[in-house]
């Protein structure tokens, strides 16, 4: 997405909150970055799970 819209969408996307939250205000920066971080982690584990189970 243009201008790094897609670190703010992410999170919606993911269902970790509404975009209305995000037009609102009732979700700061501050929070996209902590739901981003979340999910970047969640991703990493999810990947290193399934290359350990490919090497069984």
């Amino acid at each position: 997405m243009p201008d790094g819209e897609d670190w703010l969408m992410r999170p919606v996307l993911e269902g970790c909150c509404k975009y209305e939250s995000l037009i609102d205000g009732t979700v700061g920066l501050v929070d996209i970055a902590r739901m981003n971080d979340a999910l970047a982690v969640r991703d990493e584990n999810q990947r290193r799970m399934e290359e350990a189970a490919r090497r069984r």
